[in-house]
C-alpha cells in the first residue's frame, strides 16, 4: 500500500469524537492492516499503548483476566495516580479474579432474569409516563426527556426510592462520564464530589434498608447470602456508584443513537412499526450499532503473543468495541442496519469473560419497551434540529437531540 493511502491513526481524538463520532474508516484499515496496532498518546508524559480493534482479539483479551488486568492501572484510559488506583480498585469494574468473582457473586443474586423481570410493568409505566409528560406538545429533547430518565428511573425502582431520586443522579452522572467535555464540569474536582454525593446516597439506603427491609434488589444485596458472607457497606456502595454509571450511561447512549439510526433509516422504523416482533433483534442491533462505550482498557500482566505482535508485561492494552461491531470478519454487511439481523454476535456488552455487562437483560429490557412504546405513541417521530455529542472517547454519548412529532393525548 503507497503511503497516500495510509491514513492518519488518531483514535482517541476528543475532537474527533465531539464532531463527527466513532471514527469508522480509521478502524476498518486497522482492522485490515493493523489489527494490533501500536498508538501514540497525546501527552508526552503518557506511553502509548495497543489499539484492539478486531471482534476475536477484544474477546481474547476479555476473556483472559489472567493475561490482562483490570485492577493493576484500572479498566479505565486515564492514568491515574497511585493513590486513585487503590480507590478505583475497591469497584468491582476494576478488580480480577478471584476477588471479582467474589463481589459478583453476591451481586448476581439481585440481577436474575427472574429478578429483573419482576421490574417489567414498573418499566412500562415508567415509559409511558415520560411520553405522556410531552406528547401533548409535539416537541421534546429526547436525551433529557426520554432517554436518560429511563433508565435512572429503573434504577430507582431497583433500589426502592422514589423516582424523584433520578434528577440527582442525572446530575451527578452527567459530571461523572462528562469528564473530558468542559461544559459538565464547572469547578475543579467536580467528578469526585460527585462520586462522593452518590456514595453517601447509597449509604443512605443501606441504612433505610437494615432498618426496614423491602421487597427490591437494594433490600436482597444487603442480606447475606448461602454461606453468610455480606456486602460490606463500603462494597455495597462502591456497587450503586457503578451502577449509575454503567447501568444508566449504557442505555441512555444507547437509546439516543438508537433513535438516531432510526432517523438515519427511515425505512427499518416503518419496519419496526410495521412488524412489532422484531423488537427483540431491534434491541441487539441498537447496540451493536452504537456500541455505547468506546473502549475500555487493560494492562499486560506478562508477555503475550497477539495478532502477530509481542506486548509486553506493564503494557496498556485498548480495546475499541465499535471496531469489533463493525468487524466484516463476524457480520454480514457490517455497516447496513438491520432490525431483523440474525446471528448478532456483537460485543456491545462486552466480549465475555468476568466483565460481561451485568444488567445486559434489563438493558435490552429498556430498549425494547421504549421502542415499542415510541413506535406505538409517535409514530412520525423526526428529528427537529442540531444533534448535540458529548466530548468523550469513552462515552459514545449525546447531550442533546431536539425530537417533533404529532402531538398524541395522555395515556392517563
Amino acid at each position: 500500500m503507497s503511503a497516500p493511502d495510509i491514513p492518519k491513526i488518531d483514535i482517541i481524538s476528543l475532537d474527533q469524537y465531539e464532531r463527527s463520532g466513532t471514527p469508522h474508516e480509521q478502524f476498518t484499515w486497522l482492522r485490515k492492516n493493523d489489527p494490533v496496532h501500536w498508538h501514540h498518546d497525546p501527552h508526552e508524559d503518557v506511553p502509548g499503548f495497543w489499539a484492539i480493534t478486531r471482534h476475536e482479539d477484544i474477546v481474547f483479551v476479555s476473556r483472559h483476566p489472567e493475561l490482562f488486568s483490570s485492577a493493576v492501572r484500572t479498566s479505565m484510559f486515564t492514568e491515574y495516580s497511585d493513590e486513585d488506583i487503590a480507590l478505583h480498585q475497591q469497584m468491582m469494574l476494576f478488580m480480577d479474579p478471584p476477588q471479582h468473582t467474589r463481589q459478583r457473586s453476591y451481586v448476581n443474586r439481585g440481577f436474575t432474569p427472574r429478578m429483573i423481570n419482576q421490574l417489567r410493568g414498573h418499566i412500562e409505566d415508567i415509559t409511558h409516563a415520560l411520553i405522556d409528560k410531552v406528547c401533548e406538545k409535539g416537541r421534546a429533547e429526547f436525551v433529557r426527556d426520554l432517554a436518560a430518565p429511563l433508565p435512572l428511573q429503573t434504577i430507582c425502582e431497583l433500589m426502592g426510592v422514589p423516582i424523584e431520586h433520578a434528577d440527582f443522579l442525572f446530575e451527578k452522572s452527567n459530571q461523572l462520564v462528562g469528564f473530558d467535555d468542559p461544559e459538565m464540569q464547572d469547578g475543579p474536582n467536580v467528578a469526585q464530589n460527585a462520586a462522593a454525593e452518590i456514595y453517601m446516597f447509597a449509604q443512605q439506603i443501606a441504612d433505610e434498608r437494615r432498618k426496614d427491609p423491602q421487597n427490591d434488589i437494594a433490600t436482597k444485596l444487603l442480606q447475606p447470602d448461602d454461606e453468610g458472607n455480606l456486602l460490606t457497606d463500603e462494597e455495597f456502595n462502591l456497587f450503586i456508584l457503578m451502577l449509575t454509571i454503567a447501568g444508566n450511561e449504557t442505555t441512555r447512549t444507547a437509546t439516543a443513537g438508537g433513535i438516531l439510526a432510526f432517523f438515519d433509516h427511515p425505512d427499518q422504523w416503518a419496519r419496526l412499526k410495521e412488524n412489532p416482533e422484531l423488537m427483540r433483534s431491534a434491541a441487539e442491533e441498537i447496540v451493536r450499532w452504537t456500541s455505547p462505550l468506546n473502549l475500555f482498557r487493560r494492562t499486560a500482566t506478562q508477555d503475550v503473543e497477539l495478532g502477530g505482535k509481542t506486548i509486553k508485561a506493564g503494557d496498556k492494552v485498548v480495546m475499541f468495541y465499535p471496531s469489533a461491531n463493525r468487524d466484516e470478519e463476524v457480520f454480514a454487511d457490517p455497516f447496513v442496519f438491520d432490525i431483523g439481523r440474525d446471528q448478532n454476535g456483537h460485543i456491545g456488552f462486552g466480549g465475555g469473560g468476568p466483565h460481561f455487562c451485568l444488567g445486559t437483560h434489563l438493558a435490552r429490557m429498556n430498549l425494547s419497551i421504549l421502542f415499542g412504546a415510541l413506535a406505538e405513541r409517535m409514530p412520525d417521530i423526526r428529528l427537529d434540529g442540531e444533534v448535540r455529542r458529548l466530548r468523550s472517547n469513552f462515552v459514545n454519548g449525546y447531550k442533546e437531540i431536539p425530537v417533533a412529532f404529532t402531538p398524541t393525548p395522555r395515556r392517563g
